[in-house]
């Protein structure tokens, strides 16, 4: 894995890696993935708070198709340790480069915001940090510890890196931080990890999964995958089985969508009725909740897709 150089001649570029690549075509959205643009009185207020409070949101870094619908409800994913991420993902359009230094102050801001939005779930994600020697383990455990001083009634969901070639005890700092969800997305099949995820290996990631539980049994796992990049049925059914065996809980599924023509383009657009048949399948392998449509992210619902999962366990204990 090699780190990404910002070189002078790419400065202000979004993604300066991407840059000699070939124009991909753009496929035109089906009606099931058109949403209205942003604008309510909501959404509104809950940029002012962010904005205020000099965060950073992976909504808007990543583009998400739902920050209409989020945000007009108070619904917010923070993105901490900076905008711009040490990896190159050919599906993602968070800014890649060298970033800054580290804002010690960002977890106080980031339980503040969280005590003045008065929510009761909060989603917590970062840029991948392979520059620092912990991959910004401290910082995201900083970050939990200051929601739960500020709003002690929220529950913690964490969206993290994958930690490759860092030490254990990295790992270890976010899990024993106590989120209620630990989170961590693979993203896609093993085989096209070399062109869609090329600074992750498949079974790092698969290993953190497994380590959460392993450290703190009773914490609940999710990870998501993209469809629509070219993987198979039956990759995606192996991916089940492998997260079932990491003992992953929770498992959402979303349509890829291509940012510009310099990322990785569609390979087809699922339509919804696949995405209920994987549903159906990922129960029947034995996830506590599954969530899967075209337009499925990691945080879209993610509060009331908590009360749903202690309700799924809950059941299934009493059963």
């Amino acid at each position: 894995m090699a780190l990404v150089i910002d070189k002078t001649s790419a400065r202000g570029l979004r993604h300066p890696e991407k840059q000699a690549r070939a124009d991909t075509p753009v496929l035109r959205k089906p009606a099931w993935l058109r949403v209205r643009a942003p604008g309510s009185v909501g959404y509104n207020e809950t940029r002012r708070i962010v904005k205020e409070h000099g965060l950073v949101t992976v909504c808007e870094e990543a583009a998400c198709p739902n920050i209409g619908e989020c945000w007009s409800q108070s619904h917010a994913t923070m993105m901490i340790m900076g905008e711009t991420c040490t990896r190159a993902c050919a599906f993602c359009n968070v800014s890649t480069g060298l970033p800054g230094s580290l804002d010690a102050d960002e977890p106080r801001r980031v339980g503040a915001a969280v005590a003045m939005m008065r929510l009761k779930h909060v989603v917590i994600t970062s840029v991948d940090r392979d520059d620092l020697s912990d991959g910004g383990a401290a910082h995201f455990a900083a970050t939990v510890s200051a929601i739960r001083a500020a709003a002690p009634a929220a529950t913690i969901e964490i969206l993290t890196p994958d930690f490759l070639r860092k030490p254990i005890a990295a790992a270890h700092a976010v899990i024993d931080s106590g989120p209620d969800v630990f989170n961590h997305n693979l993203e896609t099949v093993p085989r096209l990890y070399l062109s869609i995820r090329p600074g992750a290996r498949y079974y790092q990631s698969m290993r953190l999964l497994e380590r959460v539980k392993e450290r703190a049994p009773d914490m609940f796992t999710k990870s998501g995958l993209m469809v629509g990049l070219g993987e198979t049925k039956e990759e995606v059914m192996q991916v089940m089985d492998d997260m079932r065996v990491a003992g992953v809980d929770f498992l959402t599924i979303g349509q890829y969508l291509q940012p510009t023509r310099k990322h990785a383009p569609i390979d087809r657009f699922v339509e919804p009725e696949e995405f209920a048949a994987l549903e159906t399948i990922a129960r029947s392998k034995g996830f506590l909740m599954v969530s899967a449509s075209p337009l499925t992210r990691s945080s879209h619902h993610a509060g009331g897709d908590f009360a749903r999962l202690k309700a799924a366990r809950l059941a299934r204990q009493a059963a």
